[in-house]
């Protein structure tokens, strides 16, 4: 699926020192995830100790964003004007190929728990937001946008 711009947005998402790098990369058109340098273990959203075993050490690794989806929610009723208009939409959590699960708003509309995804990237003004779309195989039998 190509990226996408819209010219109205929501509000920017108010990054602190724990997610600035993760709003930066995803800016770029990439997704990061901390991995803890303890346990190795991928962890989102970004925290200042690892929630598996408290370590404070971690680094930002890139990952390709494909996975599977884990969980499924359609929202039809908003909770901020921003989004209005824009209902129903799909917020998806995606267990990540290679480990770690992350949220994000489905791109094709309705996602289904078990549809493989692969990440897409929705220029705002000011910030990028994270979107999944369903993936499919390719002739090759990878997996490709569709």
């Amino acid at each position: 699926m190509p990226d996408q711009a819209v010219p109205a947005s929501p509000a920017a998402p108010a990054a602190d020192v724990d997610s600035a790098a993760h709003w930066r990369t995803l800016r770029q058109h990439r997704l990061a995830l901390q991995e803890c340098e303890a346990c190795e273990r991928r962890r989102f959203p970004p925290t200042p100790r690892c929630p598996f075993c408290a370590d404070p050490r971690s680094r930002w690794e890139t990952v390709a964003g494909t996975g599977t989806v884990y969980s499924a929610v359609t929202v039809h009723r908003t909770l901020d004007a921003a989004f209005d208009g824009e209902t129903p939409y799909t917020v998806v959590t995606v267990d990540l190929d290679g480990g770690g699960r992350m949220l994000g708003r489905a791109a094709d509309g309705r996602l289904d728990i078990g549809d493989r995804v692969t990440p897409s990237y929705l220029d705002h003004d000011g910030w990028t937001e994270l979107r999944f779309g369903l993936a499919r195989p390719s002739a090759h039998g990878r997996t490709a946008p569709r």
